[in-house]
């Protein structure tokens, strides 16, 4: 009889049982190596007091290592119905602290759970809706810096890379400005292509994101996703003619006209968001 997590069977029996073949589709690579999955839940921190949220779980190892680490609660959410019928298990071993939620990731709005109880992320994101993703969290965190207290990320690394990316590089661009313009975000560490199944093509990487506490001319989220998505949409051309579209906002700014988008710096998209809000 199963009465507790250590007393489910292993996950690759769990993956045969309900027949989870890792789906390209939904973006699913699964990690079975728990020294991995602990590896990963320990630099969420302390979640005793947390309302841990979990995207994609698949078969459940980085969910049984969530709950190994006792959180206050976790919402797993799952979209694969397949994985919904192996994950029912793992809810009912872990003594009423975690709900299974099966839903679309990107229509479900988190900071709807557990209303009264700081919430953190940790997740293993499909590939395929990571960005969507994470950008659907920032436009969260803008509206309250207090809807999320941290996130503990796996990405391709190459995304991974973009998201914490210093100006003047070849991996800045979006995904850059929008996240550091709101969060602290921090690469951990590497995952290899061999600790999955089945192995993916490239290396990922764990990355923490952390909001920081907005100041309260901040500009809207729309305003400068606007202007981040037009100067990078055309990032080797000059800022004069990408931005063009937005009259004389470079002209009202120090801004050099001549630079590239993946030259200006965070405070300088925020600047000019600001300065299109205003007028």
């Amino acid at each position: 009889m199963v009465n507790s997590i250590d007393d489910l069977p292993p996950l690759r029996e769990v993956i045969k049982k309900y027949d989870l073949r890792a789906e390209k589709s939904l973006g699913q690579n699964f990690i079975l190596d728990q020294n991995i999955t602990d590896k990963i839940v320990r630099t969420a921190g302390d979640l005793s007091n947390v309302h841990v949220i979990e995207i994609g779980p698949g078969p459940g190892g980085l969910t049984r290592s969530i709950l190994r680490a006792k959180p206050a609660h976790l919402t797993a959410i799952e979209f694969d119905p397949r994985s919904i019928r192996a994950l029912q298990e793992l809810e009912m071993v872990s003594d009423s602290r975690m709900t299974l939620l099966q839903a679309d990731a990107l229509k479900t709005d988190l900071t709807q759970l557990e209303p009264k109880m700081k919430r953190v992320i940790i997740a293993n994101l499909p590939y395929n809706i990571a960005s969507s993703l994470l950008i659907g969290w920032l436009m969260k965190v803008r509206a309250d810096a207090s809807s999320l207290n941290h996130m503990t990320l796996m990405f391709q690394k190459e995304v991974a890379e973009r998201i914490c990316a210093v100006p003047g590089t070849k991996s800045y661009g979006r995904l850059s400005v929008m996240t550091q313009w709101l969060c602290h975000a921090e690469i951990l560490f590497d995952i290899p292509p061999s600790v999955f199944v089945p192995p993916p093509k490239v290396i990922s990487s764990v990355i923490k994101i952390v909001p920081k506490t907005p100041p309260a001319d901040w500009p809207e989220f729309k305003v400068m996703e606007s202007l981040v998505a037009t100067a990078f949409n055309q990032r080797r051309k000059m800022l004069r003619a990408s931005l063009k579209s937005y009259g004389d906002l470079l002209e009202r700014s120090d801004i050099d006209g001549t630079k590239r988008a993946e030259n200006l710096e965070v405070q300088d998209y925020i600047a000019l968001a600001k300065m299109m809000q205003s007028s």
